[in-house]
């Protein structure tokens, strides 16, 4: 793995959430590559561990851990393992996460005559209990590790959290109302966690990250049939100043700046879009 920079996190044990995925799944890579073991967790433990198998053939030490990030036994159950074949965790990446079609809405705005359109799910359509999905994956989900794994960060120097929030916190996008609000929850708990544990000496900092292909929005921005943008992602990549979709690797360093007690001590509280600007850019 090519690494834009090196820091130093030997002896440290990482812990990530939402590991089996194609960005957390590159990220706790990076964090092995610079000496932390890792416990990857995700509720998919196959993919789980193949990230951890991944992590290992590069030399590194990680162990794959099947969890539920909404379950504090199961993640009470991981954190133990975690204790016991790696040590106490030192970083927790939240990374797990995600959207659900039952929170989105299928045009962007409404318009007369919309609620007479039986095929349409309207704003009035949204179903509470996909909005509470959607807000339990990405809030609790966050919350419940955190409260797990930071009790074996107490008392110990040089530990902190880095959570992964979104470009929606910042500028909310068409469609998707409860993802977006799920994720400024997100960043919103980010400010707070700082400043509760920082007399604690433990740092609590968010990535940001703006549009990346994944296996969760593939459908979404690739048309099956054609291997094309679909209409949202062109939309999307006219609406980004950089005028492209970011690559994972490029959130590498921005994630080892904020794990890096030298790097970043004094940074508490932030939460660092990666975005090729979308949020910056007003359209006009």
């Amino acid at each position: 793995m090519k690494l834009p920079f090196k820091i130093d996190l030997n002896n440290k044990v990482a812990v990530v959430t939402g590991g089996g995925g194609v960005l957390c799944a590159e990220l706790a890579a990076a964090l092995a590559a610079n000496g932390a073991k890792i416990g990857v967790l995700d509720l998919n433990g196959d993919a789980a561990e193949k990230t951890a198998a991944q992590i290992r053939e590069l030399g590194a030490t990680a162990i794959g851990v099947s969890a539920n990030v909404l379950e504090r036994a199961s993640l009470e159950a991981a954190a133990e393992r975690v204790l016991k074949e790696l040590g106490p965790c030192d970083l927790l990446l939240n990374g797990a996460g995600g959207n659900h079609p039952k929170g989105t809405t299928t045009k962007e705005w409404y318009e007369d005559g919309d609620l007479d359109d039986k095929s349409l799910t309207t704003f009035f359509d949204l179903d509470p209990k996909g909005v509470e999905f959607v807000f339990n994956l990405n809030f609790l989900g966050t919350l419940l590790p955190t409260q797990v794994f930071i009790q074996q960060m107490l008392g110990r120097s040089g530990c902190s959290i880095i959570n992964i929030s979104s470009m929606n916190a910042f500028c909310p996008l068409t469609k998707i109302p409860a993802y977006s609000g799920a994720k400024a929850a997100v960043s919103n708990f980010t400010q707070w966690l700082a400043v509760h544990f920082c007399k604690a000496g433990i740092r609590v900092n968010a990535i940001a990250p703006g549009f990346f292909l994944t296996a969760q929005n593939h459908k979404l921005l690739i048309d099956e049939k054609t291997g094309e943008f679909t209409a949202r992602a062109k939309k999307i990549v006219e609406h980004t100043p950089m005028g492209r979709f970011g690559e994972s690797r490029e959130l590498i360093g921005t994630l080892l700046w904020l794990a890096s007690e030298e790097g970043s001590g004094f940074v508490n509280g932030v939460v660092v879009p990666v975005d090729g600007a979308f949020s910056a850019y007003a359209g006009v």
